[in-house]
C-alpha cells in the first residue's frame, strides 16, 4: 500500500509540471473550430451507430475463425482416425 502511494504521488509530480506547462491554443477551439449543439450531437449518433456495428463486425469475424478452427480439428480427428489405411512412410 505505501509502496503504490508512493509511485502515485512519483507518477504525479512528474507528471504535473507537462501539464501545466501545456497551454491551451485557438480559444480552446479543437481541429473542427468551433463546436455547436449540431455537431455534437451528430458526434453522440456516431458513436450510437458505430459501437453496436462494431460488435456485430467483430462478433461475425471471430464466429468465422471458430467455425475454421472447428474445421481443422474436425479434419485432424478424421486423419487419426484413417492413420491405420496409410501405407508408406
Amino acid at each position: 500500500m505505501a509502496r503504490t502511494l508512493a509511485l502515485t504521488i512519483v507518477l504525479f509530480a512528474l507528471t504535473a509540471p507537462v501539464a501545466m506547462a501545456a497551454e491551451g491554443h485557438d480559444g480552446g477551439e479543437g481541429w473542427m473550430g468551433e463546436t455547436n449543439d449540431k455537431m455534437v450531437t451528430n458526434f453522440g449518433f456516431f458513436l450510437i451507430a458505430f459501437f453496436p456495428l462494431f460488435i456485430l463486425v467483430m462478433s461475425l469475424i471471430q464466429w468465422q475463425l471458430e467455425k475454421r478452427k472447428d474445421a481443422s480439428k474436425d479434419a485432424a480427428k478424421a486423419r487419426r482416425a484413417r492413420s491405420h489405411e496409410r501405407l508408406g512412410y
